[in-house]
């Protein structure tokens, strides 16, 4: 029994190591060599890239699921954006949400927050639904705006994280402003 106990100890500090890792902050230069670095690998594999789209897979996946053939009454989901599991970008999509998952689970940074406010509830839902309609409207993602179009030195890129940068802004403000009423 004795000889048993020593090796459960060294799991645990073995766990506990993994677990630090995880907590560490990465410098940003390093993050962002890092980052670079992977982004040329996918542009050696895939070519150009960008992620928009993947989340609109997986709506219309779950549409499909939910609506069945009902779904193919809606034009956008004929002609445009066919529902469909080939789709390539929707997994980085997928990646990139379980991999941040992952990461903060073994943080131990993973907590559920619930509003406590039911102006909170509205300020959220509203910022989530311009969001959404703003990123269709551009037919672009905001990971791939960053990582993609602004490292090509294109102007588009370059408004648009203007604009994100602002619209985080006016956001932050009004929020606090609602908050201290």
């Amino acid at each position: 029994m004795e000889a048993a106990l020593p090796s459960v100890r060294i799991i645990i500090t073995a766990q506990e190591q993994r677990m630090e890792f995880f907590k560490k902050t990465i410098d940003p230069v390093v993050a962002m060599v890092i980052v670079g670095l992977l982004d040329i690998f996918l542009f050696l594999v895939v070519g150009a890239w960008t992620v928009g789209g993947g989340e609109t897979m997986i709506t219309g996946l779950i549409a499909k699921g939910i609506l069945g053939h009902r779904l193919d009454r809606i034009p956008f989901w004929v002609q445009d954006f066919k529902p469909t599991f080939a789709y390539w970008k929707m997994y980085i999509s997928l990646g990139m949400f379980f991999g941040a998952f992952v990461g903060a689970v073994l943080s131990k940074e993973f907590y559920w927050r619930v509003p406590r406010h039911l102006n909170e509830w509205v300020m959220i839902t509203i910022g989530g639904l311009l969001m959404g309609i703003g990123i269709r409207l551009a037919f672009i993602c905001n990971v791939s705006t960053f990582f993609a179009i602004t490292p090509q030195i294109n102007l588009g890129g370059y408004l648009a994280v203007s604009g994100i940068i602002a619209g985080a802004w006016v956001g932050s403000w009004i929020y606090k402003k609602v908050l201290e009423a």
